[in-house]
């Protein structure tokens, strides 16, 4: 009876691991989407301007994305356990901070303190639950209810965020953080135990200032480019951030051990998957964000139904997450990455008959048949980055597959958010950068009003339209590129244990 009570407990433990790891992947996706729709309350209280605005949405993803692979090499070195209770408890503190923000500034870096908590937590839980998992197949399942919780926090984060702004103020979406991080810090020294890679090295300081610099240059470029037009500023900066990211790649290649090994991306299929792990992020993020303006103040519906609104979307996603594993070890990863992106292009051209007077039944079909394509792409993305390569690099690589998603949530929102913007200067009525700032205007005009509303509307369908011809140009790249790809057999298994 001992000896079968001790066995009954080692079989449980992994799974209870898992579900302490999962709060904190919960928080990390959330925070990248649950001020979607907090944003008109956050500018009606704090008055940012439309720049402020942009880094309040996506300063959080820029820091987790640039900095998830310098952490991931970290804790392969000194130890995933220890990361992961040190990032918890800064990613509280900065949850904190920016719930009792009282200006754009502080929320902002409050904001960017949680991305770099984040940042620590997303690799190291990745790589702890594979040394919970010892076994391929139960590694397989453990790694889709992951993806699955990572990919529902990015879709009920809005949802989360509407329940709680019809009731509290917007401080209120980043204090439910706080007793989420602590039951972690209770449970997770009972449950998880310390790994460390067998071989270590120092991190390249050149390397991690490169990465974090020339993505955060690249896109301030960009962003500013898009608001303010051409101008000398924003184009030296955009060249200066992508000249220190080819310095960042050069080196890798000279690096005993580099932050990212680019010979992953030699293998077909997982270069597909990456690219399927940062192009979704990117149209969901954008598009996301664009409906939840277009839903509160286009169609001026409350916050709250806004968020009922999303709820079918959400459930496709997490669904399409789970069963993916299942579905890829019987159609092979080839057929499921043309299915994940056809699928979203399809989903995200439902868009185009919103107006600036309805489509609310557009937008629930659209959420509802991408979601299947997102929900695949969390899944694959995260099973063949960590499945590709030997375990005691499995922080290294899942940060690869995690960062990704993030780049592609804070690119979303930053270009293609940024494009929306141009096309509102452009057509709206030039009376203010934005769509609330207009509509907050006294006196304003009936004609002006609507015109800003059309404005915003084209704005969204054309980022619905690029986003959706990039998906079909990955799908058929996945048709064509993929044919014969020997890691693609149907029952091949979604799980690699080897390079």
């Amino acid at each position: 009876m001992t000896r079968q009570h001790a066995h009954t407990a080692s079989g449980l433990r992994p799974w209870l691991g898992l579900a302490v790891i999962l709060g904190p992947v919960l928080l990390v996706s959330m925070d990248g989407s649950i001020l979607f729709l907090a944003m008109p309350q956050i500018s009606r209280a704090l008055s940012p301007t439309a720049d402020q605005a942009l880094w309040i949405l996506d300063v959080y993803g820029f820091a987790v994305g640039s900095l998830l692979v310098v952490f991931g090499s970290i804790g392969d070195r000194y130890g995933r356990l220890r990361l992961l209770m040190i990032g918890a408890t800064v990613f509280g503190l900065g949850s904190a901070g920016a719930a009792f923000a009282p200006n754009p500034e502080l929320l902002i870096v409050c904001r960017a303190l949680t991305g770099v908590a984040g940042a620590t937590l997303l690799p190291s839980a990745l790589a702890v639950l594979s040394e919970l998992f010892p076994d391929a197949r139960r590694r397989a399942q453990a790694i889709g209810v992951f993806a699955a919780a990572f990919a529902a926090g990015f879709a009920i984060g809005p949802i989360v965020g509407g329940a709680l702004l019809g009731r509290f103020w917007w401080g209120s979406v980043f204090l439910i953080s706080l007793p989420v991080i602590a039951v972690f810090l209770l449970f997770a020294p009972v449950l998880l135990r310390e790994v460390r890679a067998t071989g270590t090295g120092r991190v390249d300081p050149l390397s991690v200032a490169a990465s974090a610099g020339g993505l955060l240059l690249t896109i301030y470029g960009i962003k500013h480019l898009a608001a303010d037009g051409m101008s000398a500023l924003p184009i030296a900066t955009m060249v200066l951030g992508v000249t220190m990211l080819t310095f960042f790649a050069l080196r890798q290649r000279h690096l005993e051990i580099p932050l990212i090994d680019f010979s992953l991306f030699r293998d077909r299929v997982f270069t597909i998957a990456i690219i399927t792990g940062l192009l979704p992020l990117a149209a969901w993020s954008a598009t996301a964000y664009l409906t939840a303006i277009h839903l509160q103040s286009v169609l001026n519906l409350s916050v709250l139904h806004a968020a009922l609104l999303a709820l079918p979307g959400a459930a496709v996603l997490t669904v399409a997450c789970v069963v993916t594993p299942t579905v890829v070890d019987r159609i092979g990863k080839r057929a499921a990455l043309i299915i994940c992106h056809f699928s979203i292009a399809a989903g995200l051209l439902l868009l185009l008959p919103t107006t600036a007077t309805g489509g609310i039944g557009w937008y629930v079909a659209s959420t509802a048949i991408a979601g299947v394509g997102y929900g695949i792409s969390f899944s694959v993305v995260a099973d063949t980055a960590v499945g590709a390569v030997p375990a005691e690099r499995a922080g290294s690589a899942g940060a690869i597959a995690e960062t990704s998603n993030e780049i592609g949530n804070a690119l979303g929102i930053a270009v293609l958010g940024s494009l929306a913007a141009l096309l509102f200067r452009l057509q709206g009525p030039d009376l203010a950068p934005t769509l609330d700032e207009t509509l907050q205007l006294r006196s304003l005009a009936p004609a002006a009003a609507q015109n800003a509303r059309t404005a915003f509307v084209t704005g969204l369908h054309v980022v619905a339209v690029v986003t959706s011809l990039l998906h079909a140009a990955l799908g058929t790249a996945a048709l064509h590129w993929l044919t014969g790809s020997t890691s693609d057999e149907p029952g091949s298994g979604a799980t690699r244990t080897g390079p």
